[in-house]
Formats: C-alpha cells, sequence, structure tokens
C-alpha cells in the first residue's frame, strides 16, 4: 500500500546503515591496518602538495611580477599570469600522478608490513588453537622488546601456567583418591571370597555375598578406569614407535583367552601404521574400543578391526554390528558415565568410561577420533595419530 512505502524505504536505509556500522568488524585488522597506512600515506601527500603548491606560487610571484611577460622573436607574447598558471597547472597535474603511483606502491607495502607486524600475534593464535588439556606445558616465551603483543603473549602464558596447574590438581586428586579407594575394595573382596569358601554359609548369605562381590568386582572395573582417565589424561612421558597392527594383535591374542559377554565374530584387517606414543595407552587404547564394540553388539554379531595408514595418518578403525545408534547421541558417549539408553547408575556393561579413555589418549598422542554410525545398527570409530 502507499502508506507502507516510507516506512519500507526507511528499513532499508536503516538496514544499509546498519550494514556499513558493521563493516569495520568484518574486515580484518591485517587489510584495517594497511587501508589507515594507506590514507594517513595520501593525507600526508596531499598536504605536502599544497603546500609546495603555495610555496611555487609564492617563487613564481616573485620571478614573474605582474605586469611583465616574454616576447618571442616572431613577435608572439605571453604574460607572467599565464606563465604562472601554466607551470602551476602542469605541475599540480604531474604531481597528482606521481603521488598516485607512490601512493599505490605504498599502500601495497603497507600490506606486507601490517602482516609483519601482526606476526607475533598470529603466533598467538596457533598456540592458543594447538593447545588442549594436555599440551598446556607449551609456552608462547615471545622474544622482543616490552610492548604491547609482548605483555599480550606474558599474560597468555602466565594463564596457560595457571590452567596447567588447575589440571594437574584435578588430576591428582582423581589419581590420590582412586588409589584410597582400591585398599578398601580389595580388602573387601578378599573377605568375601574367604566367606564364601565356608562350607557352613547358608544359601541366602551366600546369593548375598555373590551379589555383592560383583557389585565390589565393578567398583574395582570404575576404580581402574578413572585412574586410567587421569593418566591418559596426562603429558606423555613416553614416546616410542609403537606398531598399530601389533597393538592390535597383542590386544586380540589377549581377548582370545578371555570369557565374552556374547557371541561375536571377530575380523582381523592389520596392516602397519607406526606412530609415537605410549605403547601402554595404545593398547588400553585399543583395548577398549574392541571392549566397547564386543559389549554393546549382539549375540551373533560381527567386529572388524582395521589397522594402517589412511592420508598420511597412523590409523586404527573398530566397526560393529548391533542396535541402532542415533547420530546425535554419537558425541555424547564419549562423555564420562554415559552409555546409550541408559542412565548412570546402570553398569552391566562397563562404568561408561571406555570411549572417554578413548579420547583422552588420543589427544595426549595428539590425533583425532571419529565415530559414526554404521548402516544397519552399530558404530564405526576411527582413531588416526600422527606417523612417526
Amino acid at each position: 500500500m502507499p502508506g507502507d512505502r516510507p516506512a519500507e524505504g526507511r528499513g532499508e536505509g536503516s538496514s544499509l546503515l546498519a550494514d556499513l556500522r558493521s563493516l569495520p568488524n568484518r574486515i580484518s585488522v591485517r587489510l584495517r591496518l594497511t587501508v589507515l597506512y594507506g590514507a594517513l600515506f595520501f593525507l600526508a601527500g596531499m598536504l605536502l602538495l599544497f603546500v609546495t603548491y603555495l610555496l611555487l606560487r609564492s617563487v613564481l610571484d616573485s620571478v614573474f611580477p605582474a605586469g611583465t611577460g616574454i616576447r618571442y622573436p616572431d613577435g608572439s607574447y605571453i604574460s607572467s599570469e599565464a606563465i604562472r598558471d601554466l607551470a602551476m597547472r602542469r605541475m599540480l597535474i604531474r604531481s597528482l600522478l606521481a603521488l598516485l603511483g607512490v601512493g599505490i606502491i605504498a599502500v601495497v607495502m603497507g600490506y606486507f608490513v601490517a602482516d609483519r607486524a601482526l606476526s607475533p600475534l598470529q603466533r598467538v593464535t596457533a598456540t592458543a588453537r594447538r593447545l588442549s588439556e594436555s599440551t598446556l606445558h607449551e609456552r608462547i616465551a615471545l622474544d622482543g622488546p616490552e610492548d604491547e603483543i609482548k605483555e599480550l603473549a606474558d599474560t597468555f602464558d602466565a594463564m596457560l601456567a595457571r590452567l596447567g596447574d588447575a589440571f594437574d590438581a584435578q588430576r591428582r586428586f582423581v589419581g590420590n583418591a582412586s588409589h584410597e579407594l582400591r585398599t578398601p575394595l580389595a580388602i573387601n573382596r578378599t573377605l568375601l571370597e574367604v566367606a564364601l569358601t565356608d562350607p557352613e554359609v547358608s544359601d541366602d548369605l551366600r546369593t548375598v555375598g555373590r551379589t555383592l562381590l560383583a557389585n565390589n568386582a565393578r567398583h574395582e572395573r570404575l576404580i581402574e578406569g578413572l585412574l586410567l582417565l587421569a593418566r591418559s589424561e596426562r603429558e606423555l612421558t613416553t614416546r616410542t614407535p609403537v606398531d598399530l597392527s601389533e597393538v592390535a594383535a597383542t590386544v586380540l591374542t589377549n581377548l582370545e583367552r578371555r570369557e565374552q559377554p556374547n557371541e561375536v565374530t571377530v575380523h582381523r584387517e592389520l596392516t602397519s601404521g607406526t606412530t609415537l606414543g605410549d605403547p601402554v595407552l595404545l593398547e588400553h587404547l585399543v583395548g577398549n574400543l574392541v571392549d566397547n564394540a564386543i559389549k554393546h553388539n549382539s549375540d551373533g554379531g560381527e567386529v572388524w578391526v582395521r589397522t594402517g595408514v589412511l592420508t598420511g595418518y597412523a590409523t586404527v578403525q573398530v566397526e560393529n554390528t548391533g542396535p541402532v545408534v542415533p547420530a546425535y547421541e554419537i558425541e555424547r558417549l564419549f562423555e564420562p558415565f554415559r552409555r546409550l539408553n541408559a542412565d548412570r547408575l546402570e553398569s552391566a556393561k562397563g562404568a561408561g568410561l571406555g570411549l572417554s579413555i578413548v579420547r583422552s589418549v588420543v589427544v595426549a598422542h595428539r590425533g583425532r577420533v571419529y565415530a559414526a554410525p554404521r548402516q544397519g545398527g552399530g558404530l564405526v570409530i576411527t582413531v588416526r595419530l600422527p606417523l612417526t
């Protein structure tokens, strides 16, 4: 309607004004510094050109006073005013062209100078992007004069030190608490086992004892998982070449000697893929992946264990059949004490720390872990670690 057009025009105008106001926030610092440098150069050049124009005009007025001129041999005559105007016009045009050419060169040089000036900030950004819980010991340690950029880098280093101390304190608490809990659990297990060997124990007490013994075993597995999780989140102290195919073969060999909760068929597809890391932690990583694939499988299901080199990374992949896993639930499975379609109290299939330990070990080795639903049910988990 006609009455709505002014409002529509005002809306478009305010939107354009808002876009123009937000434009500086969408331009990089490097480009902003370049534009600022170029603008200052052209401003200074114009000011210098204006001063030169005034000085040259003053000189020409003194050399060619009013009323004088030049008469050529052919009889033609040119006045001093015409000489001054011609000289000033040519000087102005050529000076503007020179300013434009030198200004373009200055802007290009300013772009590279800005990049050079921002390189310490790029180092800070790269370090911040690379750091994780297991690499908080790294520091920027920026060298140079005591300027604003070095102050920023030193502040960032101090923050990393405080974060590292906080994480270390948390890990020490978990480790110490877990160690303290292992002793009473071991005593309880021993007492229950001794009591169950007594032939005079009634059937009711024997049933209660077996239930308590099973609960005690689950608590011991939980404590062992917490200890392993605390250890895997620390910075690695051992880095040796480890072939993932050998690790997987060892895990599968040990698996054949243990009784499994359900019957599954395990397929091996092992080729060499060597990375630098802690062999014990890597064995726990593969072991947890395989145990998780078996526990959360169905009777008569299948598990595929693959190792090798994929796109420049040492890779281990474990694929299993089983119940359908929604894609939105996958990320939560890597959180401690999380299980698919279960609450925190259910522990029949483990303590819920397996994939948390896997992620911590992968992060400690500066790798990546990916999980995806398998078509038809189950999961496909892929771990990629840097090659040696």
